[in-house]
Order: C-alpha cells, then structure tokens, then sequence
C-alpha cells in the first residue's frame, strides 16, 4: 500500500516548487519511488541489525535457563506479571496509534497525524511510569544485579523495607520536561507561534504521562489483590507484597543470608539479565520517543502528505520493533514457569 501511494506520486510528478523541482525528492535520487525503496532498504537493514542484537541477548537468557531452571523458575515469582500485562496492552495500543499515525500521514490528514504521534508517546511514557514503579520497589528490597544483590538486607520496623529515594530519582527528567515544555507551551501560545505551542502541548502530555504510569504501576496491583499465591515463600510475599500495604511479621521477611533460601544465591543471574534486557528496550523506548517527537514538530508544519510520508513509515516500522521485542520478553521472564 505504501509503494503504490508513492509510486502515484511518481507517475504524477508530484509537487514542484518555484525552480520546478520536487521538494521531496533528494538531489541523488531520479525519482520519489527510488527514493522511498532506497530509505525502506535501509530502514529494513537497520532492523536486522537490531534483531540480531537483542538475539544475543535471547541467547544468553537460553543458555542461563537451561544450565539454572530452578533459577528462573523461581525468579519469575519475583516479577509482577500483572504490570507486565498492563505494560503490553499499553504498547500494542501505541502500535496501532502509530499505524494510524502513518496512514493519516498517507491521507493528508495533518491534525489526525498530530495527535495519533502525541497518543504513541502517552503510551510510551505511561509504559516508562510503569517500569519504574517495578525497578524502585525492586531497588528498595535489594534486588540488584550482579555482586549487588542483596535482598532486604535491611533492619527496618517491623521487616519493611524502606522505600528509598529511587523512584524520585526517576521522575526527575520527566517532571523537568513537564515543567519546561508547558512554560514553552505557555509561552508560544501567547507570542502567537502556535506550531510551537501545540508541539510544546503535546510533550507536556507526554511527560505528565509517565506520572500517570507512575499512579498505574501503584493503583494496578491494589486493584487486582494479592499478587502472590499461599504456596509461595515469605521471600516471594515481600517481593509481592503492595507498597501501601504492612507486610508480614519480621521474622517472616527478613532474609539476612541469601545462601539460606535454596536458589536465592544464584537470583542475581537472573536479574543481571533481567535489568540488562528490560533496560536496553527502554532505551530503545526513549530513542524511539525522541524521534517521534521530531517528526511530530514535522508533522505540525504539515510536511507529510501523500506524496511524501516516508520518515513517518520508517519511524512506525522501527516502534513496531520495539513493541514486538516486548512481546517476547513480557512471556519470557513474567509469564514461563
């Protein structure tokens, strides 16, 4: 469907500026077609080299499976998998944002453009919100990785862990960008320079997001009950245990030698790959955010059309990626048992 829209636009020439050149067409290219098959070319290479990537990252999560199962067995009881679930829902709708967001740009359709790239980066911060609410509750119950694992290895009252500063931490660059986007939204909007404005509007949107997924990550276990079963250890129940509500006793949590619950001592090779895999996707998250963002200013001077949508594709088949990667690591470290 994208070629033959291009190749359209081919056969009509497209639109000339006052030299009569395309002023989508680059100079080293003889048509709009080449040059769209040339940047899905690339494009596709790119994603192959990102597949290849995170396969050696697959590949190590196999060969550490299969060498420990008893580890990852037991692992996966420390996850939430109902903020995992909630976090893929939040992507895949994003997914269809996105694809809605490149066939508005097929269309000639500006505004629907616009705000179907502000709702992909809602859904991406939401998922970022939601992320950190998991890696602070683990960071303040010593569930590192690597030779910093050490799980409650704290004498807090009553067995609790304290929650530390991390999750504060975390919401430092969201709320500096949601403090300085609506100054600029304001600002724009008062000098007049409403492109500006609506694209400074929309970034606030999406960093007040991520507070939402911040509320989501705490609101979404309460709702949902007990996330740990009667059969699981006093380990696994201050794992799951709610951030709002009193743990058990201490002498029930308070785990002061690893090596005395059996798999425990081999739990940080589980989590370096967890942080590892989870981290580099929500880079890849960021990265993503960040040029969404830059096609959303494009957009906002109605750049894309019918005959000239490429970037808006490209970037769609990129997010797609990133959503599909998730799709496999939501069932490999939340959901296998």
């Amino acid at each position: 469907m994208h070629q033959s829209t291009n190749s359209d636009a081919d056969h009509a020439g497209g639109e000339m500026d006052s030299h009569g050149h395309d002023p989508y067409l680059a100079h080293h290219f003889e048509t709009s077609r080449q040059q769209f098959d040339a940047g899905k070319l690339g494009m596709w290479l790119f994603l192959i080299t990102e597949v290849l990537f995170f396969g050696g990252l697959f590949v190590a999560y196999a060969v550490y499976r299969s060498n420990h199962p008893e580890v990852f067995i037991d692992a996966h009881k420390y996850l939430d998998k109902v903020l995992g679930g909630f976090n893929t829902i939040v992507l895949l709708f994003s997914s269809l944002t996105m694809a809605w967001g490149v066939r508005c740009a097929q269309l000639g359709q500006r505004r629907g453009l616009v705000w179907c790239l502000t709702l992909t980066l809602v859904c991406a911060s939401l998922f970022l919100g939601v992320k950190a609410v998991e890696y602070a509750h683990k960071w303040d119950l010593g569930l590192y990785w690597g030779a910093a694992f050490a799980p409650l290895a704290v004498d807090a009252p009553h067995g609790e862990a304290a929650h530390g500063p991390w999750l504060w931490y975390l919401s430092i660059p969201a709320a500096l960008a949601a403090l300085g986007c609506g100054v600029l939204a304001f600002i724009s909007r008062m000098r007049g320079r409403h492109r500006a404005a609506t694209v400074a509007f929309c970034l606030t949107l999406t960093a007040l997001a991520f507070f939402v997924g911040i509320g989501a990550g705490k609101g979404v276990p309460a709702i949902t009950g007990a996330l740990f079963s009667p059969g699981d250890s006093p380990a696994h129940a201050a794992v799951h245990q709610p951030l709002d509500v009193p743990p058990p006793p201490a002498e029930q949590l308070v785990i002061r030698d690893p090596d005395a619950m059996p798999g425990v001592s081999l739990l940080p090779i589980f989590f370096s790959i967890y942080y590892l895999m989870t981290g580099i996707h929500a880079v890849h998250i960021l990265a993503g955010m960040g040029v969404i963002a830059w096609i959303l200013a494009r957009a906002t001077r109605g750049e894309f059309n019918a005959q000239y949508f490429s970037p808006v594709d490209f970037t769609g088949l990129y997010w797609h990626l990133v959503d599909l990667i998730w799709i496999y690591l939501f069932p490999l470290l939340y959901l296998i048992h």
